[in-house]
């Protein structure tokens, strides 16, 4: 069977001081007190539209996938760091990467996320891909397979997984998560993918300003590209250069 593959490629751009001052007040009429509430906000606000996402973002309380001294502020909807010169992006872009890839987010569908950073997106596919596929022979179960470069946060994401009830799932191997340079991952993950999830900047898409694209494979294996909207990420690198560009 043909697979459709997506891709988030993700960066920065200009904007206006309107744009600007749009996302301020956007995101801060999008706070929460909990989890719950957080999401909700963002589904009024317009942040995402479908009840599956909605849904999906509720059971992952993002409070799980941050670092103990900024769960306070874990309802806000701002990007936070995880340490490690990494980042947890604000909620209203995790919002907006599910809404893009939703129409492959379907049970039983296979996902790779490069980048996994917290485990944050990696529990948000899990919750829209698990259960068999309908009408599938045999059964096929939604795989999550999270890959992240920088050893501490691959484990500290599975620690945040199995806070956030995913414990069994992981035993269950419906999710992964491999400590490795999701630039040249293991090709023993093999098969194809549904969805891959790209939580970085990669340097060989794009124009000098980091910007979101949907990547899409199609059945007769063409290849379309469409640019989503500017944004900021940590780049697409090395363990290394990532840990020299901070001081620990």
């Amino acid at each position: 069977n043909a697979h459709c593959a997506h891709k988030k490629l993700i960066g920065h751009k200009q904007y206006s001081v309107a744009d600007i001052i749009e996302r301020i007040a956007m995101a801060w009429r999008s706070h929460g007190a909990t989890n719950n509430e957080l999401v909700q906000n963002l589904f009024n606000n317009g942040l995402m539209k479908s009840p599956r996402v909605l849904e999906a973002m509720k059971k992952v309380d993002r409070a799980n996938y941050l670092p103990s001294g900024a769960r306070q502020d874990a309802y806000q909807d701002r990007p936070q760091s995880i340490g490690f010169g990494a980042t947890i992006s604000a909620p209203h872009m995790h919002a907006n990467a599910l809404e893009n890839l939703l129409p492959f987010l379907k049970p039983g569908a296979r996902v790779l996320d490069v980048g996994s950073g917290s485990g944050y997106m990696v529990a948000c596919f899990h919750h829209l891909v698990k259960g068999p596929a309908p009408g599938s022979s045999p059964p096929a179960i939604g795989f999550v397979l999270g890959i992240e470069h920088i050893p501490e946060l691959a484990r500290q994401s599975i620690d945040n997984l199995k806070k956030d009830g995913l414990g069994p799932s992981l035993e269950n191997s419906e999710i992964n998560v491999f400590n490795e340079d999701g630039r040249d991952p293991d090709p023993r993950h093999g098969g194809a993918w549904d969805v891959i999830h790209v939580g970085a900047a990669a340097p060989t898409v794009g124009e000098d300003d980091q910007a979101i694209y949907q990547i899409d494979k199609h059945e007769d294996g063409s290849i379309t590209q469409h640019k989503l909207y500017g944004v900021r990420y940590v780049p697409l690198t090395s363990q290394e250069t990532q840990l020299n560009s901070i001081d620990l």
